[in-house]
């Protein structure tokens, strides 16, 4: 009788365990940055090329994930500061009123490690039969 009441013990016990961790609230998502497109117009040159307008917006802390481009990125920062990795350069921050660039297929992540929203205007210039952007597996 008492081997049976201490297996019940600890099925008790391992229920309650279980039950708990369930209830548990998930670690909250990481900032989800967002792209609206302001533009995209066909360009009037040989090749066939794309030209997309883009404000992008990074919460505090949010990353945009490593990925690159298949064609040219000119960047104004508007709000904020990014952090930009970049693939065979030093990692910069630039602050608002400041401009980047960055190379077709470099990879690269920016990163909003402020306080405050990031804010910026993006020019992707690409060939129109390419994705203007490709995230890099790990």
């Amino acid at each position: 009788m008492v081997k049976k009441s201490i297996k019940l013990t600890v099925i008790a016990l391992l229920v309650a365990a279980a039950s708990a961790s369930a209830q548990q609230p998930a670690a909250p998502a990481a900032p989800t940055v967002t792209r609206t497109p302001l533009l995209t117009k066909d360009l009037p040159m040989p090749g066939g090329y794309v030209a997309t307008l883009v404000s992008v917006e990074l919460p505090a802390g949010a990353r945009e994930g490593r990925h690159v481009h298949s064609g040219t990125l000119v960047a104004y920062v508007k709000e904020g500061a990014l952090t930009l990795d970049y693939e065979g350069k030093p990692t910069v921050t630039y602050k608002v009123g400041e401009t980047f660039f960055v190379e077709p297929g470099k990879v690269h992540e920016g990163m909003n490690k402020g306080s405050v929203t990031t804010m910026l205007i993006a020019t992707f210039v690409f060939p129109k039969d390419q994705q203007m952007t490709t995230q890099v597996k790990q």
